[in-house]
């Protein structure tokens, strides 16, 4: 792998993992259509890149939920924790980010050969980029969208972490299915967003850590491409959240929806007819 193909990759890498059209789709598509095969080591430098994207333009955020999770574990000795829950929006927002997690990791323990197996085809990813679409354009006609944090629990990240954990079949995008889940739910637009990139952050961190043992595969001959690689996904991954945020406060995600359905409908036709 070249630098070009590198910064290729990794622009597509953070772009895609936070823009709601599939990080898996995209990857797959590109590496078939550049001829090359990322190996795992540069997959973990990407989502380090990614990881660092979102830890960064959330940080205050981050540390805030940090220092409420550790105040709600005080919380149960002194028992208060459902006063506590109630009463800070943090302590609330740390303990559904960690509820919801779990989902995704149950079935990405559980059924990571079957889906490992999915990554092997384009026809795959290129029918549930479609569904993608699908769940984008309907959750943008939703117009009950009044939910903060205020008005959200438990009930409401555990259904959002099973949406989670469903999108791990490529093609179905992780961001994408997330916020149109909350969106159902009745989330508003920024909130759903929000939720949907800190739900990210463990899910990330997750996917790096299993890989995390092959970081230094194929990385001696290529360190310099892979550097710069890591790199675009993380100037990338900033870019692609600062541009969803703005985009779904001050207008809607319609245009991703019409962007999944054309290129999921033009890699299908491909797969079905010229491979």
């Amino acid at each position: 792998m070249d630098i070009m193909q590198a910064i290729i990759i990794g622009v597509v890498q953070g772009l895609t993992e936070f823009l709601p059209v599939s990080s898996s789709a995209h990857l797959i598509f590109i590496q078939h259509f550049l001829g090359v095969s990322a190996n795992l080591g540069f997959d973990v430098l990407l989502h380090l890149g990614t990881l660092v994207a979102v830890v960064g333009y959330f940080f205050k955020d981050i540390v805030e939920m940090v220092k409420a999770f550790f105040s709600s574990i005080a919380d149960i000795f002194r028992g208060r924790f459902k006063e506590g829950f109630r009463e800070d929006n943090y302590k609330k927002l740390a303990w559904m980010v960690i509820i919801g997690t779990i989902p995704a990791g149950i079935v990405g323990i559980r059924f990571d050969a079957e889906i490992e197996a999915l990554f092997n085809s384009l026809t795959v990813p290129a029918f549930f980029l479609i569904i993608t679409g699908l769940l984008l354009y309907i959750s943008q006609k939703i117009t009950s969208n009044n939910k903060y944090i205020e008005n959200t629990g438990i009930k409401e990240s555990i259904i959002v972490g099973i949406s989670q954990a469903i999108a791990i079949i490529p093609g179905l995008s992780r961001s994408g299915t997330t916020i149109s889940t909350g969106l159902f739910l009745g989330f508003n637009k920024e909130f759903a967003a929000k939720f949907s990139f800190l739900l990210s952050i463990p899910a990330i961190i997750g996917a790096t850590a299993v890989q995390l043992k092959n970081i230094g595969t194929g990385l001696d001959s290529n360190l310099m491409a892979y550097v710069i690689g890591f790199l675009a996904a993380l100037i990338s991954g900033y870019l692609a959240i600062s541009i969803v945020l703005k985009l779904i406060k001050e207008r809607n995600l319609n245009a991703f929806a019409y962007y999944c359905w054309i290129v999921g409908a033009i890699i299908l036709i491909y797969a079905l007819f010229f491979i």
